[in-house]
């Protein structure tokens, strides 16, 4: 009676021990007896064909070199219809776990081997563990255990990867502006002051109004809010105090001089949210930025210390809302986007636009900065670099907490312990 596979055995699990040689290699054979020494696995195919091309392998007194295919069982090879396909009649290796057919033709198909009996059992039931763990991460008792060289390496990748991710956006923007890192900047600035809640928001409202058509009313903060403003879809109704309607006049003219059309005031979200961060000062504290800051990319390519991005980015908004949070509203004690805030921007916004910049141009001095002035930043607060300071792991700076994230929301998550270099390290622990 044929055995049937372990259920803690997957083809993405499969492939790893191959690629890493994760198995016992001494007395191999074919099933039909002849000896193999793998000499190299080859390369991980992630495209159509063979799973691995490029291998050397030894059957026998023959050295061969080419692909190898892997199958949890020999019978998926006939299930998958590869004796019909092309792709495969130069796989020089059939690489299973199980050996479940009765009857295989060596006379027309490569040779076969079975590892069911050369994998520990240790690294199968390591694997359901990650697997099936319901705790913070899959590897939450025992991610201690890893060097601290690993982590170190590992989380500078992370950050590359997450920096990388966060640019596809920039670089599209890049494309439709032909290259306008000013209009890129701005945009991007603009959505990092809508966060969390109003990123979209933010977007769009710069969108509608391009950095060109701001710059030419720079020198007036009273012009900068009043668009900004106007086009947030701030200034439809009836106001009563003198700043609101200066701004409601300015737009009007402003507007019809433009042919500028503003957006709902319902897409602008206020509910659960601290004052200081409503989107009314965070547009008039965007405004105060551009009049104070002209051509604020070359600005920030110039800027080499986190002591300049702060007093570069630290501005104070017009004297009306330093007394309100909302247009024609009621005089009260506001407080502004302190440090914490250049932070957040500086982490989620310039350092991956300067990264991009650095890649863009050739130039890896950028990238260099980048990757040094966010190890000075403080690392963020939040659930989830929580659970990781639980778990025992320490977040020294801004480069730990932004790797830390990408690794808990697209490995941790999503279970993609091979993938990861902790949690790889600890599958292949001690199981020879």
């Amino acid at each position: 009676m044929i055995a049937s596979v372990s259920p803690l055995l997957t083809e993405d699990l499969f492939q790893h021990i191959w690629k890493f040689r994760l198995f016992r290699t001494n007395g191999l054979t074919t099933i039909d007896g002849v000896p193999v020494e793998i000499q190299h696995p080859g390369q991980h195919n992630l495209h159509a064909g063979p799973d691995f091309t490029a291998a050397r392998i030894k059957i026998g007194n023959t050295l061969w070199a080419g692909n190898v295919e892997l199958h949890v069982r020999t019978s998926d090879w006939y299930r998958h219809g590869h004796q019909h396909n092309g792709q495969y009649s130069n796989v020089i290796l059939h690489v299973v776990f199980e050996h479940d057919v009765e009857f295989y033709d060596t006379d027309h198909m490569p040779p076969c081997i079975s590892l069911e009996r050369q994998i520990p059992k240790v690294l199968l039931t390591r694997y359901e563990k990650f697997r099936q763990s319901s705790v913070f991460v899959p590897c939450e008792y025992n991610a201690g255990q890893v060097p601290d060289l690993i982590w170190h390496n590992w989380k500078e990748r992370l950050l590359i990867e997450r920096w990388e991710r966060k640019t596809t956006t920039l670089h599209t923007w890049l494309l439709q502006t032909r290259y306008n890192w000013e209009e890129v900047c701005y945009r991007a600035i603009a959505q990092s002051f809508g966060l969390p809640a109003n990123a979209a928001a933010f977007l769009q409202l710069a969108q509608t109004l391009p950095h060109n058509l701001l710059a030419r009313h720079r020198t007036s903060l009273l012009h900068l809010e009043a668009l900004l403003f106007g086009q947030a879809g701030m200034l439809q109704e009836p106001f009563e105090d003198e700043y609101s309607c200066a701004l409601q006049q300015e737009y009007a003219y402003l507007r019809h001089k433009y042919k500028l059309q503003p957006m709902p005031a319902h897409l602008w979200k206020w509910l659960r949210m601290r004052p200081a961060s409503f989107p009314t000062l965070r547009i008039a504290t965007l405004a105060a930025l551009l009049h104070k800051t002209p051509h604020l990319f070359s600005r920030i390519l110039e800027t080499a210390t986190i002591t300049g991005f702060e007093q570069l980015f630290s501005v104070q908004p017009s004297a009306y809302w330093h007394g309100h949070y909302h247009l024609d509203g009621p005089l009260t004690q506001t407080h502004c986007p302190g440090k914490l805030a250049v932070h957040n921007i500086l982490i989620n916004t310039i350092l991956p636009l300067l990264f991009l910049y650095g890649k863009e141009k050739g130039l890896s001095y950028y990238q260099d900065r980048a990757l040094d002035l966010i190890a000075q930043l403080p690392a963020e607060e939040n659930r989830i670099t929580q659970g990781w300071e639980n778990m025992g792991i320490t977040l020294q700076n801004a480069l730990d907490s932004q790797a830390l994230l990408q690794l808990k929301q697209y490995y941790c998550d999503e279970r993609r312990c091979l993938e990861c270099a902790i949690g790889a390290k600890l599958l292949r622990q001690g199981i020879f």
